[in-house]
């Protein structure tokens, strides 16, 4: 098995010690992706959408570094603060999976930083 570390240009240093994605042969897992900026700020404080969209923009990155893209993803884990987003963060989450949509689940949880409202994880397998 060859891997890799994912890091995409221009991505911040992340709050602990891992990296934004890793790829495993054709398989490419993406860390808990949260509503940060490049400073690790959380970003559209009080907004589930806007830091969905971002959150899910972060994500796209990772696996266009890769040579991957959202087509690819199989599985999310979505883990949010409070169910009163549920919604907000499906309608966005919509967009980016118009087609068939991959496995998931989603609980709510407490997150890294008061105001972060998602956090996604992806596992992507690349097409040949």
């Amino acid at each position: 098995m060859t891997s890799r570390a994912i890091i995409p240009p221009g991505s911040g240093v992340p709050l602990a010690p891992y990296s934004p994605g890793m790829q495993a042969d054709n398989v490419i897992y993406v860390s808990g992706t949260l509503p940060f900026d490049k400073d690790n700020n959380v970003v559209h404080l009080g907004d589930a959408a806007c830091q969905t969209r971002h959150v899910l923009e972060i994500i796209k990155g990772v696996l266009e570094a890769a040579g991957s893209g959202m087509a690819d993803v199989t599985f999310n884990h979505i883990f949010l603060t409070d169910w009163a987003n549920y919604g907000a963060i499906n309608a966005v989450y919509a967009e980016y999976f118009p087609g068939e949509k991959p496995a998931r689940y989603c609980v709510q949880v407490g997150l890294v930083k008061p105001g972060a409202l998602v956090e996604i994880a992806t596992i992507a397998h690349k097409r040949a």
